[in-house]
Formats: structure tokens, sequence, C-alpha cells
């Protein structure tokens, strides 16, 4: 639960570098929208897809595509690694509830 939420914030961010890589980095308008929005919408399907394991490394490839962004924006150098801190931050947090509720015999 808590991945989702980073990756819902991490959306709002990617979306709104399409504009910046408009009119702060003149790429043209379908390469932005695809790069950008791009990102956004896969943040929210990988928030969608979390039940399965195999769908928090799909958040880490995301975290490492904002991070890699960077070399077009370069202020997403430090937005993705932030992301990508609180992302991983999130996950080993969630694998430690997860640990203790079953030491203590908690299903759910």
């Amino acid at each position: 639960m808590m991945c989702a939420a980073v990756l819902g914030f991490e959306c709002i961010v990617l979306g709104l570098v399409t504009p910046v890589l408009i009119s702060v980095e003149d790429m043209s308008t379908s390469s932005a929208l695809v790069i950008g929005v791009g990102l956004a919408v896969a943040a929210v399907v990988v928030a969608g897809l979390l039940r399965a394991e195999w769908a928090y490394w799909l958040g880490f490839a995301l975290q490492a595509a904002a991070v890699a962004l960077g070399f077009v924006v370069p202020v997403m150098f430090v937005l993705g690694l932030i992301f990508a801190a609180l992302y991983t931050s999130a996950y080993l947090l969630g694998r430690k509830i997860e640990a203790q509720s079953a030491a203590r015999g908690e299903h759910g």
C-alpha cells in the first residue's frame, strides 16, 4: 500500500515533466507526451498491479527510468533519487511489517 502511494505521487511528478520537456528542453510534443505521460501512466498501472510480487520489480524499474530521465531534465536526477529512496523504503518497511505479522501468526 505504501509503494502504491509513492507511485501515485510520482505519477503527478512524471506527468508534470511533460511541459518541461516541451518548453524548457525543446523536445517535440509527441516525444514529450510519450515519455512524460507514458511514465505517469506506467506508474498508475504498476501501482494497480502491486498485488503481485513481480510488480514490485516493475516499480523498481520505473524508479530507474525516472532517474534516467535526469539525462534530459537534470532536476529529475534529484527527484528520481528521492522517489527511488521513498519507494525502496516503503518496500523494505512493508516487508518488515509482513514478516512481523507472520511471526505473530496474523493473516491478512
